[in-house]
């Protein structure tokens, strides 16, 4: 590894909303967001634009910088990364310039053969990671930021150090300059669709009961999925905040990808790789929020006595230690906690905590190609339940229950579950809400769930109700 040319200034503490509208206007404005603050899970905030490269999968074929590449998407982002490498900084916040943007839930036909769903859904590609040089970085535990500038694209040593001052110095300019005026409210949206009535939608869920009782899978994740038409005087980024405001959350993102935002208030790490330590953290259990304290105690005690969340959540921790183990050393997978109570603000969840060591010859690359897309989202046996989800959704998810978050040039990965996630392309707004299907499922219980699940979603664009058809 060579020594870093890398340039870090501590700046006057802003806040990461007030920063993230300074930079509204730069190209592909990327904001990781924990806006539910948490020691360990919402510590840190990164927002980053202006990439040097862009990485793009559509329909299987890679490209960099508008230009196709021949080969394995996985083995040609495990090449671009290596030509960028860099010493790991204990001391600052994790992400410390990298390849950050998304991996939708489709880019598993990559790994398994899989059939295409037959409803494009927004037709995005299948991946965007966008090479950034410079980074923002907040520790909120300390109440410290920082401009972390690697130098990269730049090879030979000294102009390295050069641009990565200059940027710096271009980042604190932004920072330090006028904010883009943001707007009360986002705007409303049409009437929302579902791909599913709430007959439609149960039908869909005795099916799935049905194929587990003839053995084909043990459980699957089965999701609706919600668009409407936005007037022309929508606002993303007024949406964004919004939503953060209404459903605070420690793996939120908002991306800004030209005419592509995506918005997410995901409460569930996909994957975190520091150093050689992995941990994945699989949601599996759900219950409604009460705004009568009693009651909220009383559900969150159903959903940890409960027979069938747990007997979910224990497949799942199954199927992410089954996943890790082909990567991570002998013996070293753990589960420190199974099906512990964590409670946000529409809906307490059933979370486990699964570690494991990464084995020397592996990498976040491999990592990704072991576990992708999360076992939590699709179900187990996980291929099976990806082809069932195909068949029984129709509509391709696109980022919904892929992977939103990073990989930095110094090996660190942290990455969520894409879901209470919403993509805005062109004028459709659409997202997917689901929920995880067992032998002991109750069909209405299942569709209400997915509900409560989306209310926080569909009162972020200022709508009175769903108004879902």
């Amino acid at each position: 590894m060579t020594d870093s040319p890398m340039h870090v200034r501590e700046l006057q503490w802003i806040e990461p909303v007030t920063a993230m509208r300074c930079l509204a206007h730069r190209a592909h404005l990327t904001f990781f967001d924990s806006a539910a603050r948490h020691e360990l899970l919402g510590r840190y905030s990164y927002l980053t634009c202006d990439p040097f490269s862009t990485y793009i999968v559509a329909d299987g074929q890679a490209s960099c910088n508008g230009e196709a590449l021949e080969g394995d998407p996985w083995e040609i982002l495990r090449t671009l990364l290596a030509k960028y490498p860099q010493k790991h900084r204990p001391d600052l916040p994790p992400f410390q310039g990298g390849a950050a943007g998304f991996l939708a839930y489709d880019l598993n036909r990559t790994l398994e053969r899989l059939s295409a769903p037959t409803i494009p859904g927004q037709r995005l590609p299948q991946s965007i990671l966008h090479f950034y040089d410079v980074v923002v970085s907040y520790d909120h535990h300390d109440d410290r930021c920082w401009v972390v500038s690697t130098g990269w694209p730049e090879q030979d040593p000294a102009r390295r150090a050069e641009r990565a001052r200059r940027r710096a110095d271009e980042f604190a300019a932004l920072l330090a300059g006028p904010k883009t005026s943001g707007n009360d409210s986002p705007g409303r949206a049409a009437a929302w669709h579902s791909n599913f009535s709430r007959e439609g939608y149960i039908a869909a869920v005795q099916r799935v009961i049905d194929l587990i009782l003839a053995g084909e899978v043990f459980q699957a994740n089965i999701a609706q999925r919600f668009s409407a038409r936005l007037s022309t005087s929508f606002d993303p980024l007024a949406f964004y905040c919004q939503l953060r405001s209404l459903n605070p959350a420690p793996f939120a993102a908002l991306l800004r990808y030209g005419k592509l935002t995506i918005a997410s208030s995901s409460p569930e790490r996909f994957l975190r790789l520091d150093g050689r330590q992995v941990e994945t953290r699989p949601i599996k259990g759900t219950i409604a929020r009460s705004a009568d304290s009693k009651e909220d105690q009383r559900r969150a005690e159903i959903l940890v006595a409960s027979e069938k969340d747990r007997a979910e959540n224990t497949m799942i921790v199954d199927l992410m230690r089954n996943d890790l183990s082909r990567v991570c050393t002998p013996h070293s997978i753990d589960v420190p906690v199974l099906c512990g109570l964590e409670s946000y603000a529409s809906v307490h969840h059933l979370v486990s905590i699964v570690t494991g060591e990464l084995a020397d010859d592996q990498d976040a690359i491999t990592l990704l190609q072991a576990c992708f897309p999360g076992g939590s989202i699709t179900g187990a046996p996980k291929v099976r339940s990806m082809e069932i989800i195909a068949e029984i959704e129709r509509v391709a998810r696109d980022v919904y229950c892929g992977a939103i978050g990073f990989i930095g040039f110094s090996g660190y990965m942290d990455t969520n579950i894409a879901i209470r996630t919403v993509t805005v392309s062109d004028d459709l707004a659409a997202f997917h809400v689901g929920s995880g299907i067992t032998a002991m499922s109750n069909p209405g219980a299942e569709y209400d769930e997915t509900i409560a699940k989306a209310q926080r979603i569909f009162d972020a664009f200022d709508d009175d109700g769903h108004g879902a058809s």
